[in-house]
C-alpha cells in the first residue's frame, strides 16, 4: 500500500515515531522514559508495526488534509515532529490503545506468547486495527497543530 506521501518515512523516520510513542508506552505501561524509549525502538525495529503505523498516520493524513497540498502537509507534519519531538503528551488510554501496546510487547518479547493468540482473535484484531485508527489520529492531531 502507498503512503499520504513517500516523503512520509523521511520526514518521520522510526526513530522519530519511537520518541513521539514514548509517553503514550510509559503512561500505558507504568514503566519510566528510558525503558520506554529503549522498547519502543525495538518496536520501530520490526517493520510490520512500522508499516501499521505509518498506514494509519497516512489515512489519518488523508482525513486532515482540507485544501491544502500533499508537500503543504508534509511540510507542517515536518514542523510539528521537529517541535513535538520530547515534548509528546500520552495518546488517550483506551482499550484500543492498550491492546496496542500488548501488540508492542508481544513483538518484542516482554509479554507472554500466549497474548499473540489472543491479539490474533476476531475481536483482538479488530481492537488492533482501531488502536492503530487511534494513534494515526493522535499522530495527525499532534503534529499538524
Amino acid at each position: 500500500m502507498s503512503y499520504f506521501s513517500p516523503r512520509l518515512p523521511h520526514l518521520l523516520t522510526r526513530a522519530d515515531l519511537a520518541q513521539l510513542l514514548t509517553p503514550t508506552y510509559t503512561a500505558a505501561n507504568g514503566v519510566d522514559d528510558d525503558e520506554a524509549l529503549e522498547r519502543m525502538q525495538k518496536a520501530m525495529a520490526r517493520p510490520v508495526l512500522v508499516e501499521e503505523l505509518y498506514q494509519s498516520l497516512s489515512t489519518a493524513l488523508v482525513a486532515a488534509r482540507g485544501e491544502r497540498t500533499e508537500d503543504q502537509v508534509m511540510d507542517k507534519l515536518s514542523k510539528g515532529v521537529q517541535k513535538r519531538l520530547g515534548k509528546m503528551k500520552p495518546a488517550p488510554a483506551t482499550q484500543a490503545l492498550l491492546a496496542l501496546m500488548v501488540r508492542f510487547n508481544v513483538e518484542i518479547g516482554h509479554a507472554p506468547e500466549p497474548l499473540r493468540a489472543t491479539l490474533e482473535t476476531e475481536k483482538g484484531r479488530a481492537l488492533l486495527r482501531v488502536g492503530f485508527r487511534e494513534v494515526g489520529e493522535f499522530l495527525a492531531q499532534q503534529l499538524l497543530k
